[in-house]
């Protein structure tokens, strides 16, 4: 088993910033020749991006190559068309119209290569919002996940690009499902997916729930639980720990590991249900006996009762993390904006997913590229003669990193 079952697959990528990159980088991944097409001559613009973003790039774009063409020449527009060719999925994540402006839309890439599937990932499918921007942070405020998010009069995003990820996952679901389908009909298509629809997907619950109460969900800070112990509970020395309790076989095993047995007699305490309504001084009691207890001894408690739990983590603890250290859930990616061997290299997180009972982790076969770091394979693959690729350089036509 390789973990590379889309070895083979040639995907052109005209993507930047989150979602269009991660569709790519799923393909990737998996072992698709992934062409990161940007534009010349500063390329993707997620390079030069600082602060929240300035790991975008480095994130997301490892395992693929870099071409770096001027769409706004015609030349360099001929230079996609010819790729094309012998295309199997290209990805686009651009504002509504811009491919089409680029001559490189689903209208003018289709007709060259009846097998194409071409993956359009939007801010919204089609409808009266279609024409619109979108960016992840507002459709989780349009769709109610802001809201749902924060305490109650406080909306807030989420603590990462989840609508954006979430976005790029069912767009490759998309094209997985156009590829399969071409396999009997000889024939490819477009698909789409966005951020708005991706975002009013996760709302399904909530929605359900209002139609099955025929009440309003209360933001999830301020929610009614369906467990009576689903909480955070500080511990001793600073620690914090989130426990969840959700059955009564747990609740039984819970008390016995903490020495809890009054409570595990109470008969206020009998069922799930029955510990829901006794909330309000159930937690408060089980808050004063675990801030007793170091947390590594809560831990352990909760181990032994085979309870759902973790610590409350931030992002850097999972560099140390010692399940993903010890499992290939790290990858050693360079951090740079210039991409390529430089910068510091760091573990980042692998592809969520394993293959064969050899449980094997996709890897990373190649660093994030440099601007236009493969321009002259890539275009030498395509046929053009050597002549011709020195002619697109001194056009600027094509653009490679400085130095």
């Amino acid at each position: 088993m390789s973990g590379t079952p889309l070895a083979g697959l040639k995907v052109l990528e005209f993507t930047h910033t989150v979602m269009g990159p991660t569709a790519g980088l799923i393909f990737a991944e998996l072992g698709a020749d992934v062409i990161k097409v940007e534009p010349a001559p500063r390329g993707d613009h997620t390079r030069g991006l600082g602060g929240f973003a300035a790991g975008f790039f480095a994130a997301f774009n490892r395992n693929k190559r870099s071409l770096a063409v001027d769409l706004k020449q015609p030349e360099g527009q001929a230079v996609i068309h010819r790729l094309t060719a012998d295309t199997d999925v290209v990805i686009e994540n651009y504002g509504p119209g811009t491919m089409e402006r680029l001559g490189c839309g689903y209208a003018q890439l289709g007709p060259l290569n009846d097998r194409l599937v071409y993956l359009a990932l939007k801010g919204y499918l089609a409808g009266p919002y279609e024409h619109r921007p979108a960016l992840d942070e507002v459709v989780q405020f349009q769709t109610g996940l802001a809201y749902m998010t924060g305490p109650p009069g406080q909306p807030l995003r989420a603590g990462a690009s989840v609508i954006d990820i979430m976005g790029a996952v069912f767009g490759v679901v998309a094209a997985q499902a156009a590829l399969r389908e071409r396999e009997l009909t000889g024939h490819g298509q477009r698909v789409s997916s966005a951020l708005f629809e991706s975002a009013a997907f996760l709302m399904s619950t909530h929605m359900a729930g209002i139609a099955a109460t025929g009440q309003d969900m209360p933001p999830m800070p301020a929610r009614r639980g369906a467990w009576a112990i689903y909480e955070v509970f500080p511990t001793a020395g600073g620690g914090e720990l989130f426990i969840g309790v959700t059955s009564d076989q747990q609740w039984a095993r819970f008390v016995e590991a903490f020495g809890l047995q009054e409570l595990g007699s109470d008969p206020r305490l009998a069922t799930n249900l029955m510990r829901v309504q006794e909330r309000s001084w159930l937690v408060q009691a089980l808050k004063e006996v675990i801030a007793r207890l170091p947390q590594d001894e809560v831990a352990a408690r909760c181990e032994q009762a085979n309870v759902s739990w973790a610590p409350v983590g931030k992002p850097r603890d999972l560099f140390e993390d010692a399940h993903l250290l010890a499992t290939g859930g790290l990858l050693d990616v360079f951090i740079s904006r210039l991409g390529g061997e430089n910068g510091a290299k760091v573990g980042l997180p692998a592809l969520p997913i394993e293959f064969g009972t050899e449980r094997f982790r996709p890897g990373v076969r190649s660093q994030p590229p440099t601007l236009g770091q493969h321009n002259g394979e890539i275009l030498a693959e395509a046929g053009f003669s050597q002549t011709e690729i020195s002619g697109f350089a001194a056009m600027k036509v094509i653009a490679s990193a400085p130095g």
